[in-house]
């Protein structure tokens, strides 16, 4: 029989919850009897789908920032999430695990430059915890345009995961993986999961109750009749947020275990996920992507840069926010490219590459050996910390939760304006421009409905905190 295939893709990300300033997660009254919303999602999600190996057995990608913090909190869940992965590579020569862009930034809204620097980030990130380069990237909220397809075919990426009303054709066959072509006589493999099946396990608590009934009445039905009597093979992919699985939804890791050792091979399809897919099978057609699409808006993008019908209320502070954020960036680039030529370093080379950095691979005056083939003083080394830092944090500010919620007053827009604090003075320590004025006057009209709060004023509140010597000297005791 031609083989006939079930693919579940559970996407594991949450918001950075560490206090811009200590690094610590402050106690979290609504997480109880946890410390913290990382620690009982880990206690009902991560560790015991690691435990079950139910890494194994899908498609998934973790948000760099989780792993990292998760790495520090539990490295033996690290260690058996990538162990199985690494299983995967070793039987079929190819892995399970896919990367992430690194901060959860919405693509489509960013430069290409930062496009470049998110995507090598998460590669960079990803092959430091898993021992090998990935095949494909979840790109953050699905987000897509022609460009960052493009970017992800320049970085060795062979595949994504789209929703399929992210096609251009509003019918497509959700059986096949497609070909989306690229300027220059490129291409890239997207995956559309199947609409019906991943909105039913997402939001249909009942639905996923029993994994037999699941396996042979709901995924057996949406295989194609036709393309089984013409000898095609199909593959049916289910994405969802990796959390539903014991968090969001009590005991679906073990909804998801049987799921995938014994109810889907019962009902006579395999499991398999899209790097051993393509392994087997080429995708046969091409499609049109839309851009500026995404899986949880139906909007485009709309949810991150202004009003849209996906959050009630007054969305306006999220186009004021954005729009105040996007001018910080490019004031901060301006100043961050000019200092970056006086000392005769690629500006952008040098942002790319600090990941290697920030993992620890190398020192920074080692990089900047590597990078502008001249040893720097200590006092430019300094200011090329301060510089690199700057643009970390900058890179933070758009993290998209920030504007995925109906409120300004929530964590984590503010946290959002706190990156920019942070991005505010280590440019006045770098360069001896302040740059706050014009970050409290674009933040102004950011208005938060429930509590009146401004943006200004929280910017200015977390601007104080990131000049102050103890705050600084705890965050970067190297360098003050």
């Amino acid at each position: 029989m031609t083989e006939r295939a079930l693919c579940v893709h559970a996407h594991f990300y949450q918001p950075l919850r560490e206090d811009p300033y200590t690094g610590s997660i402050p106690a979290e009254a609504g997480a109880a009897p946890y410390q913290n919303w990382n620690e009982r999602i880990h206690s009902e999600c991560y560790r015991p789908n690691a435990e079950l190996g139910n890494f194994e057995r899908i498609s998934f990608n973790i948000g760099p920032t989780l792993f990292a913090w998760m790495q520090l909190y539990d490295p033996e869940s690290c260690r058996l999430i990538v162990a199985q992965d690494k299983a995967n590579l070793h039987r079929f020569g190819v892995g399970n695990a896919m990367a992430q862009g690194y901060h959860h930034t919405i693509l489509p809204l960013a430069t290409r430059q930062d496009k470049e620097t998110q995507i090598i980030w998460g590669i960079e990130d990803f092959t430091q915890r898993f021992g090998h380069r990935p095949q494909g990237m979840w790109l953050p909220e699905t987000a897509v345009d022609l460009e960052t397809l493009e970017v992800l075919v320049e970085q060795g990426i062979e595949f994504t995961i789209l929703a399929p009303w992210q096609a251009e054709t509003p019918s497509i066959d959700p059986t096949e993986p497609y070909l989306v072509s690229l300027p220059g006589g490129r291409h890239i493999t997207v995956f559309f999961y199947h609409q019906e099946l991943s909105g039913g396990v997402s939001f249909n608590p009942s639905l996923t109750s029993n994994a037999d009934a699941f396996a042979q009445g709901e995924v057996l039905a949406r295989f194609s009749r036709e393309k089984a009597q013409r000898g095609e093979a199909q593959l049916l992919l289910v994405a969802t947020d990796g959390e539903l699985y014991g968090h969001h939804q009590q005991f679906r890791d073990r909804f998801l275990a049987h799921l995938v050792n014994g109810a889907s091979q019962q009902a006579g399809y395999s499991i398999t996920y899209p790097a051993a897919w393509l392994k087997k099978y080429t995708p046969k057609r091409t499609m049109s992507i839309r851009e500026r699409t995404s899986w949880s808006c139906h909007h485009g993008v709309s949810r991150w840069m202004g009003e849209c019908g996906c959050t009630p209320g007054d969305g306006r502070w999220k186009a004021y926010l954005r729009q105040g954020l996007n001018r910080l960036a490019a004031t901060i680039d301006t100043q961050y490219v000019e200092k970056m030529l006086e000392l005769k370093i690629n500006p952008w080379e040098m942002r790319n590459r600090y990941i290697q950095v920030m993992l620890g691979r190398v020192s920074l005056d080692e990089l900047a050996v590597k990078v502008s083939g001249g040893q720097l003083n200590s006092e430019q080394l300094s200011s090329l910390k301060f510089l690199l830092e700057a643009q970390r944090y900058r890179q933070q500010m758009f993290m998209s939760c920030g504007w995925f919620f109906e409120d300004f007053s929530r964590i984590e827009p503010r946290n959002n304006v706190a990156y920019a604090a942070q991005a505010v003075n280590l440019m006045k320590i770098a360069t001896g421009i302040d740059l706050a004025d014009q970050v409290s006057a674009d933040l102004r009209y950011v208005v938060s409905q429930a509590t009146g709060i401004r943006g200004d004023t929280v910017f200015r509140g977390y601007l104080r905190k990131a000049a102050d010597d103890e705050f600084l000297s705890m965050r970067f005791p190297a360098m003050v």
